[in-house]
């Protein structure tokens, strides 16, 4: 799928993402946050066996309007609608208290496009495959099991449900 640049939405993508993740560090403070993204995207096309031009593009932009400057409009103006929507699906509400915002996060996964559900089990991947504590480790099984229970039976899924699994329970 080429835009007019003669680009691919994923390489466009990945650009915007690198600029607006720029300057941030995951959580060991050396690691630039950009490499998460990227892995979650390789997840979906590798590890999961999907090249759905909207599930990469969403996998390299699902933490920008959560934790960037970027918004949906932003989002939407670059990619789309259906791109931005999916983005929009995997980001939670700051400002809502933790409680609150953690089941209605659930709740828009459960009625987003399956490609929103296909990132969020990409993203639990990398996050249980970069734990190395015990403590770490526990709160990235639990994460794996909610998204697993939100992705439901679509068959899009099933893989990427299979590998989450299999990888929770090699690192229990």
């Amino acid at each position: 799928m080429n835009t007019e640049a003669g680009r691919h939405p994923w390489q466009r993508a990945a650009a915007f993402a690198a600029r607006f993740h720029h300057g941030q560090l995951r959580k060991d403070k050396v690691t630039p946050y950009i490499a998460h993204p990227f892995r979650v995207a390789m997840t979906v096309r590798d590890v999961f066996g999907v090249d759905d031009p909207v599930a990469l593009a969403a996998a390299l932009l699902h933490d920008v309007i959560e934790d960037t400057t970027a918004d949906y409009d932003d989002v939407y103006k670059e990619f789309g609608q259906e791109v931005a929507d999916v983005v929009a699906a995997l980001t939670k509400d700051m400002r809502r208290p933790e409680a609150l915002r953690e089941a209605e996060y659930d709740e828009q996964l459960k009625s987003a496009p399956w490609q929103a559900r296909l990132v969020k089990l990409a993203d639990v991947y990398d996050y249980v495959s970069d734990c190395l504590d015990e403590g770490m480790r526990k709160k990235a099984a639990e994460k794996a099991r909610r998204a697993v229970a939100l992705a439901g039976a679509e068959p899009q899924l099933l893989r990427a449900v299979e590998k989450v699994r299999a990888l929770v329970q090699d690192r229990a």
